[in-house]
């Protein structure tokens, strides 16, 4: 049982009471004729392995409302990208499946170098940016919603809830971002907890009073990865292509969205997934290259709204953040205790301390090239330089589809 408490700069919709599946779902099918729904799933193929995916595709083979849902596959070579086809036909919406690391996209990502546009590199980043372009190609949606596919214990109720307050026309949100709590016998979600709400608030504590950071500060779990939008919205957004890709969209939103049409949904009443680990040896991969690439992103964005961002306020926000952190630490301990939960506090301090090198790292690299643009262009830019890009979005994904390797 959720409390209904609206804290904040946007609003919060809640699990106030259990709602049927059914009813929720005849209502949005009801709203989906005229705002109909496109689901992108972004997958990689070590997640086939997983408990998530196969519960994933079973709940989705009974949701009616989408029409359509689009696999985008990275990582993947051509003996994956047939297993992907095979296992995804299972469900009867037919999915489109998206390879984007297969040799006609590559010629494309690499055609659009040549005019100008970065596709970056293989990622979520890439692979949910090239999704939305196909659907506005495919003009046949306006809601656009997206989840991972390593939700170990995945309800269809998640993704009604996140697709209610954009789908709904009563509602009519731009931009809706779900949350939940992530709880076994411990807590888990480490990198909001110890790194992203201290780093938030010793950023406010040294800039000063700041509407973007009372804006991230607003998210109850701002590193989710389910979010929905509208697709005049999808057109608009930049996105980045590293792992700061959750953060980024939060930034483009609120460059691009009134705050009277952002919203936050909580989607489930515990949610888990696979754990990245806290490689301390490697600052290139796990929770480190994470954190990393989510501060910069965020110093980014300050520095476009005209903060003078420099080495000394970096020292001075390392300070802060590692006060943040320990305070926070500290809350959880507690909460753990009280509800009977397992808690390392000893371990908790030693990643907040190994963490205060993503700090360090991001600041390094943003002084060294402050101007640097991570962001995927926003699709209005990539149809400005390359005009037939829609339809050979749709030609390559229907070659795709039928191809017989």
């Amino acid at each position: 049982m959720s409390d209904f408490f609206q804290n904040g700069e946007i609003a919060t919709f809640h699990r106030l009471k259990y709602r049927d599946i059914d009813e929720i779902e005849a209502e949005l099918q009801r709203v989906a004729f005229h705002r109909p729904i496109s689901l992108v799933l972004p997958y990689i193929p070590v997640e086939l392995e997983g408990a998530g995916l196969p519960r994933i595709v079973e709940e989705l083979r009974h949701v009616r409302y989408l029409r359509n849902i689009i696999v985008t596959i990275g990582q993947a070579g051509a003996e994956s990208f047939m297993q992907a086809k095979e296992f995804f036909s299972a469900l009867p919406q037919k999915p489109k499946l998206i390879w984007c690391t297969g040799p006609r996209f590559e010629e494309l990502y690499r055609e659009l170098g040549e005019n100008g546009i970065d596709a970056g590199e293989d990622g979520k980043g890439r692979s949910a940016w090239t999704a939305y372009g196909y659907i506005l190609a495919r003009e046949d949606s306006q809601v656009i919603a997206l989840h991972d596919c390593d939700i170990v214990n995945y309800d269809r109720d998640l993704l009604a809830r996140l697709c209610y307050p954009v789908a709904n026309p009563y509602i009519d949100f731009e931009f809706c971002k779900g949350y939940y709590s992530r709880v076994t016998g411990k807590l888990h979600g480490r990198i909001t907890r110890i790194f992203m709400t201290p780093l938030i608030r010793a950023l406010k504590s040294t800039l000063g009073q700041n509407q973007f950071l009372d804006y991230l500060d607003s998210f109850r779990y701002i590193l989710a990865g389910e979010f929905s939008m509208g697709i005049d919205l999808a057109r608009r957004l930049r996105i980045p292509g590293d792992w700061g890709i959750e953060v980024g969209v939060l930034g483009e939103v609120h460059r691009n969205c009134a705050m009277s049409r952002i919203c936050q949904v909580d989607l489930a009443d515990n949610y888990e997934h696979k754990h990245q680990s806290l490689t301390l040896e490697d600052p290139n991969k796990g929770l480190l290259k994470m954190g990393t690439d989510i501060a910069k992103c965020i110093f980014r964005t300050i520095a476009s709204m005209g903060y003078t961002l420099t080495n000394e306020f970096f020292i001075s926000l390392k300070a802060s953040y590692l006060r943040m952190a320990q305070d926070f630490i500290a809350r959880y301990e507690y909460d753990a205790r009280i509800n009977g939960l397992t808690y390392d506090r000893h371990a908790e301090g030693s990643s907040a301390e190994a963490l205060v090198a993503c700090i360090v790292s991001a600041g390094q690299q943003f002084l060294e090239a402050p101007t640097e643009a991570p962001h995927l262009p926003n699709w209005n830019r990539v149809a400005s330089a390359v005009p037939d890009i829609f339809e050979r979005l749709i030609d390559i994904v229907e070659q795709d589809n039928k191809a017989v390797l």
